[in-house]
């Protein structure tokens, strides 16, 4: 059976909108962090003398600015996630484009030689593929963690809101 190669264009198609769905998730993770941590911020000098009285007041915000900069860390992983994979040279790896072949007459040519080659298109399309899928699990693995860390800090700050009005 002939394959048709736009399945494997549809496919990274498919891949790339999902790598900018999961930056536009840790975006708005990190949106919400810098809202919260503004108003924070914002209003910290009427509050630094009631949280430093309070060990356990203090405790707990540390903890939330803790879980906070967890959160963080994620969303930026997921902007520039730490990938070693390796592969042959690949006329659709950008890096492989811009550096590992010499000239651009050299990377026409290997190009046009893939590209002229069903079963050689076929392998570097499979191989840009993969390593999109991998980066995908990657980035979405952070932004998992990232949401999590962000529940949990949403947490803190309710128990630190029903703390204050309970006990202080």
């Amino acid at each position: 059976m002939a394959q048709d190669p736009n399945n494997y264009w549809e496919q990274l198609e498919r891949l790339e909108k999902l790598i900018r769905a999961s930056e536009l998730k840790a975006g708005v993770v990190f949106s919400f962090h810098s809202l919260i941590l503004g108003l924070f911020v914002d209003r910290l000098e009427r509050f630094k003398d009631v949280f430093m009285e309070n060990t356990v007041l203090l405790v707990l915000l540390i903890s939330w600015f803790v879980l906070v900069g967890i959160s963080i860390y994620f969303c930026f992983r997921c902007f520039r996630p730490a990938m070693h994979l390796h592969y042959d040279k690949n006329v659709f790896f950008f890096k492989d484009a811009a550096h590992r072949f010499g000239s651009q007459d050299e990377y026409t040519e290997e190009l046009i030689k893939i590209c002229g080659s069903e079963d050689e298109l076929y392998k570097v399309l499979a191989e840009q593929i993969h390593a999109e899928s991998t980066i995908i699990d990657e980035k979405f693995n952070n932004v998992k963690r990232s949401i999590t860390f962000f529940a949990l800090s949403f947490l803190f700050v309710i128990i630190i809101v029903l703390y204050w009005v309970m006990f202080v």
